[in-house]
């Protein structure tokens, strides 16, 4: 990671330790970079963008008083998603002792009872804010807590229990009355949120809420055809709409159906398309020109995750590494050689020490390397 004002240095990159819980050379050290970068965040309480509708003259409350858990790294979503990525790092056991005992003790002052139970009031009564981006990264949160092989990590799930309580309800209640899905490549889009949704409802027991989840992915993306690929990045998105609808079509449907569905969806692409382009960016400190590293980076998760069920399609529903190649110019080859390049770009955006990129995009970095690592194990 390039350097960053306040940034510590005791979980920097060790030697002594593997490269990290992927392939190898596919994001060296990111443990190490990782932590940093948490640590960084989570110790920054400015700059901060709060979003927060303000009801009269004396509501003055500052970010910390109305988001405790939450009120650093620039904003509410940023700050659940670095907390995440923290989660994620300490269950990779790729963290030196020192190092790790740091991560966890800036994680736990964050996740306790007292201030968990603020935050799931003020999403209570902000039943709109943060939908569903951030609804996705907290339930997300949760559920990486609840599969943690470390006892004091599975009690935050438990003290994250009344923020989940009030997100599934308010998930429910939403999907109850929306009629049409959000398409473009930002916060609110409908089908990345979902995506997450599901899943994490799912890893957490909460089938209802995740069947709630599939039943609007089918009724808003069930009959989707000849997405428009060469139409869709506009100069701020850090989502690719049309793979977003894909990664979570992937989730809902069965292999076979997915295929098909993605053969209606994106009839005519070909290696070259501008949806599976790297794009660059010319100003790392504008907050929106950045997206576009997060542009690559979710792009290449979401097609790792989407090869991996064409993949598993083809291998008859199960993947042992010797299925054998497929064909030339089918959808799965032609997206499974768009994934590395457009990681590989992405990463790069992780160097330019700017916080308008460090207050987020490791965490979409990990994210990737994790569906880019199950699909091809190092």
């Amino acid at each position: 990671m390039g350097d960053s004002p306040g940034v510590p240095t005791a979980p920097s990159p060790s030697d002594r330790l593997p490269e990290g819980p992927f392939p190898d050379g596919l994001f060296p050290h990111a443990a190490g970079r990782c932590a940093a970068v948490v640590l960084d965040n989570l110790a920054r309480p400015y700059p901060y963008a709060a979003h927060h509708v303000r009801r009269s003259a004396e509501d003055t409350a500052m970010p910390g008083e109305l988001h405790p858990a939450f009120g650093t790294s620039f904003d509410w979503h940023s700050s659940v998603h670095m907390h995440w990525l923290g989660v994620s790092v300490l269950g990779s056991g790729q963290l030196e002792s020192e190092a790790a005992e740091q991560l966890r003790t800036a994680l736990g002052a964050n996740l306790t009872q007292e201030k968990l139970a603020v935050e799931a009031a003020y999403l209570a009564a902000n039943p709109t804010w943060e939908r569903p981006y951030g609804w996705a990264w907290l339930v997300r949160l949760a559920a990486a807590c609840a599969v943690s092989h470390d006892a004091e990590v599975r009690g935050w799930a438990v003290h994250l229990g009344g923020c989940v309580d009030t997100v599934e309800g308010l998930v429910v209640a939403w999907l109850d009355k929306a009629e049409y899905p959000v398409r473009h490549g930002l916060h609110t889009n409908s089908a990345f949120g979902l995506a997450w949704l599901v899943d994490a409802f799912r890893t957490l027991g909460r089938d209802d809420a995740a069947a709630a989840c599939e039943a609007a992915a089918r009724r808003w993306f069930a009959d989707d055809a000849g997405w428009a690929a060469e139409w869709e990045l506009s100069g701020q998105d850090f989502l690719s709409a049309g793979l977003s609808e894909a990664d979570l079509m992937a989730r809902v449907l069965s292999p076979a159906e997915f295929a098909a569905w993605l053969d209606r969806f994106l009839p005519n692409l070909a290696a070259g398309s501008r949806m599976l382009t790297p794009v660059g960016v010319t100003d790392e400190t504008d907050g929106y020109m950045v997206h576009l590293h997060g542009l690559n980076l979710t792009r290449s998760g979401q097609l790792a995750r989407v090869v991996a069920v064409l993949r598993s399609g083809r291998a008859g529903g199960t993947h042992d590494g010797g299925s054998p190649a497929p064909a030339a110019g089918s959808p799965e080859a032609v997206l499974a050689a768009a994934v590395r390049p457009l990681f590989e770009a992405g990463l790069r955006g992780l160097d330019s020490g700017d916080f308008m990129s460090t207050h987020w995009l490791a965490s979409f970095a990990w994210d990737a390397a994790e569906s880019i690592g199950a699909l091809d194990p190092a």
